[in-house]
């Protein structure tokens, strides 16, 4: 059987969940021949660094107009734009489909899923099309067309709830979760994890990833975790990840120099432990990816959110708030009590650990696979 599993490089998530199911595909099955694909990259190089180096300035320095984009993208003129463009680079994809002739195709990102749809309805191909929603809301971009998508897997109940009211036949919406590596199943030996890390084996962990600039910016992370800082005393330690953005790390790097806190406080680069991290830590302050708060929740960890994308990120946050596994830091809030009110209300952070067990879709990458391929 051939697959062809399709992500776009809008963000991280899409190319997680696309390797996820790639990995469990390899390992599980026999005599399949499986191919990942950037959609955007392959139709034209040019054309995919545009489009993403667009996406990360808006999302980074005018955040409110990426919002404004996002929703409007749903439906009228952006939306219509939007149709018209998949179909004239359907064209260039079909290539792809010429000569790889799949016979399902697994999509991770909405701008895949519009041109299979339409190569679809042109009887250019005569593949199933899985698409597989990466975030806690739907979006109508996902949406195109949907009489030729065969699957479509959610993140949770509402979520089919809220397709099947615009349409979507029930047989078709599979609540799974998003895709999972395998990895975050696996049980490690925390104290060995611990002191592989030179953490002190008796202080809880809080897991803070601060890479990220978008949204509300170096200034609220910082104060975000100078708050922490000030408000874990003997009880926590912190270890920061500033992944590729080496001006994080160096501003991180001082904010411990100047609290003189580099006993409670690691600061680590990009690291591929990140399943590893998630296991020895008690709390995780992120930015609400839909993959990161998928990991998140998988391994049963109580969230902060901070500095959502508007649009999906931000959607994602108020489902996560809503369902009280998440705290939204919100950029007028004062952060120091927030973060003081949460530390020390033992009692909630215990509510927060078990909602989100009892949220995880640990399985989902198998679950995905399993509908569709019986």
């Amino acid at each position: 059987m051939r697959v062809l599993i399709f992500y776009a490089s809008y963000g991280g998530g899409h190319l997680s969940a696309a390797n996820a199911i790639k990995q469990y595909i390899d390992a599980n099955y026999s005599d399949f021949d499986v191919r990942i694909v950037d959609c955007m990259k392959y139709i034209n190089t040019g054309i995919e660094k545009i489009t993403t180096d667009s996406y990360k300035i808006m999302a980074e320095k005018v955040p409110w107009a990426w919002g404004r984009i996002y929703k409007r993208s749903g439906k009228g003129p952006i939306a219509h734009l939007s149709k018209l463009s998949s179909k004239v680079l359907s064209l260039k994809l079909y290539k792809l489909f010429e000569e790889f002739s799949p016979d399902i195709v697994i999509s991770t990102h909405p701008f895949s899923s519009q041109m299979t749809t339409i190569l679809k309805k042109q009887e250019k191909t005569n593949c199933k099309l899985a698409t597989v929603l990466t975030d806690f809301a739907p979006h109508n971009q996902w949406l195109f067309d949907s009489q030729f998508v065969d699957f479509f897997f959610v993140a949770h109940d509402g979520m089919k709830k809220d397709l099947a009211l615009k349409g979507i036949s029930d047989n078709k919406i599979f609540v799974t979760g998003i895709p999972l590596s395998t990895k975050f199943l696996q049980h490690f030996d925390k104290n060995s994890l611990k002191k592989s890390f030179d953490l002190d084996l008796s202080k809880r962990v809080i897991l803070f990833f601060g890479g990220g600039a978008f949204g509300l910016g170096e200034e609220h992370t910082s104060s975000i975790l100078e708050a922490f800082i000030d408000n874990i005393g003997n009880s926590y330690e912190i270890i920061v990840i500033s992944g590729k953005n080496t001006k994080m790390q160096e501003r991180f790097d001082k904010i411990v120099l100047d609290t003189h806190s580099s006993d409670r406080v690691k600061v680590y680069g990009y690291t591929n432990k990140i399943p590893e991290l998630m296991a020895i830590s008690d709390l995780v302050v992120t930015k609400p990816g839909g993959l990161t708060s998928t990991e998140s929740l998988a391994s049963g960890l109580p969230m902060v959110v901070i500095n959502p994308i508007p649009g999906q990120e931000e959607e994602n946050a108020v489902f996560l708030e809503k369902a009280g596994v998440a705290l939204w830091l919100r950029k007028k809030e004062n952060v120091n009590e927030a973060i003081s009110e949460l530390l020390s209300n033992e009692r909630e952070l215990h509510h927060m650990k078990t909602r989100s067990r009892l949220m995880a879709k640990k399985n989902s990458t198998a679950d995905i696979c399993k509908v569709i391929f019986g």
